[in-house]
């Protein structure tokens, strides 16, 4: 199934000192471990707000949740998710 996320960077509460390259390079590298296993299908950067879209390709919303707290930045507590739902087709394109 598939689940939709966005994440929102917490940059207010955190200074800028603690957006360090080697972390945001771990963040980097954990997304490319989910990639690579075939959780993570699409990754976007947001444009309203820092953060990201992601689509990932997991059996429960449970495993979605341990996916994306899985994250570097989510276990400091510097990224929150203000939406995880799971997708399913839209039925327009479907048989008439």
């Amino acid at each position: 199934m598939q689940f939709l996320v966005l994440t929102e960077r917490r940059m207010d509460q955190f200074p800028a000192e603690m957006w360090t390259p080697e972390l945001l390079e771990a963040e980097s590298q954990r997304v490319r471990q989910l990639y690579a296993a075939g959780v993570v299908r699409s990754i976007w950067r947001r444009k309203d707000q820092p953060g990201a879209v992601l689509l990932l390709e997991v059996a429960t919303e449970a495993e979605a949740k341990e996916a994306v707290e899985s994250l570097p930045l989510a276990q400091k507590g510097m990224l929150t998710f203000s939406v995880t739902t799971g997708l399913e087709p839209y039925p327009g394109f479907g048989p008439r």
